[in-house]
């Protein structure tokens, strides 16, 4: 097995334990609850989840989406989380290979999609996730720049941060019904992220986050599922601009300059 095939598969078992984890962020962290403590257990009957009813996804296709103990249904969204942080593993593993900045990534994406599920739930960003996101991005992103000695992107990737957080934090104090605050502080994390590529990723994710954003607000306010005033979760669209720009921006940056 190639190096690049190892890192995938690994990225893949990985991601999908992960994935596993992220949702017990996502059903603890707004309920303010340990996601440490007590173990994994059913929200309708309390009962404890065996190791073996535990596995990501397997578990779930193998009691066919049912508890053993009460039988009382488990969402469909468990599997798809682990699936979906087990993808969004190798995406990250595919654009930066085996990279000291990898590890940043990973755990970027991981905490991207707890976030995106926690605000399309409760129209809130916790700050148990983005605050301690936003530490972690500093120290690996400075880990990485202190094993490559590529301190012009760390110094680009604070600079970006700082900037995407002055740009949103403006536009809560003009509009602060138009863009929350959650928004402003994980603009920070999503412009050291982003900023450790290019200052041009960082646009380009802004971008495609906003264009998103409009395109689906649009589209609910023609179907009629919600009106011009009411509040659209900007979170997702945010984090889906993010990791497009991360896999895209390179390619799309120098076609665009080309031309």
């Amino acid at each position: 097995m190639s190096p690049e095939a190892f890192l995938i598969l690994v990225c893949v078992l990985a991601g999908l334990a992960v994935g596993s984890f992220v949702n017990v962020v996502i059903w603890r962290v707004p309920r303010h609850e340990s996601v440490a403590r007590p173990p994994s257990h059913c929200p309708a009957c309390n009962s404890h989840i065996a190791p073996y009813d535990n596995i990501p996804v397997v578990s779930w296709i193998l009691l066919r989406g049912r508890c053993r103990r009460c039988d009382a249904r488990i969402s469909v969204r468990y599997p798809a989380v682990e699936i979906a942080c087990a993808g969004l593993w190798v995406a990250m593993a595919l654009r930066f290979g085996a990279s000291w900045e990898l590890l940043a990534y990973l755990v970027l994406v991981s905490a991207l999609l707890a976030l995106s599920v926690i605000d399309l739930d409760t129209f809130l960003l916790p700050n148990r996730i983005v605050y301690p996101l936003a530490v972690a991005l500093v120290v690996l992103f400075g880990l990485a720049a202190v094993a490559t000695g590529d301190w012009a992107s760390f110094l680009r990737a604070v600079l970006s941060g700082l900037g995407a957080f002055t740009a949103f934090l403006i536009l809560h104090l003009i509009t602060p019904a138009g863009m929350g605050l959650g928004d402003v502080k994980l603009m920070f994390c999503l412009g050291i992220a982003l900023g450790w590529v290019s200052v041009g990723a960082v646009f380009l994710g802004t971008f495609v986050g906003f264009l998103l954003g409009a395109i689906v607000g649009v589209a609910l306010i023609m179907l009629g599922r919600k009106g011009r005033k009411d509040h659209v979760p900007f979170g997702p669209f945010l984090a889906t601009g993010t990791v497009f720009a991360l896999c895209f921006s390179q390619p799309l940056l120098r076609a665009y300059m080309g031309s």
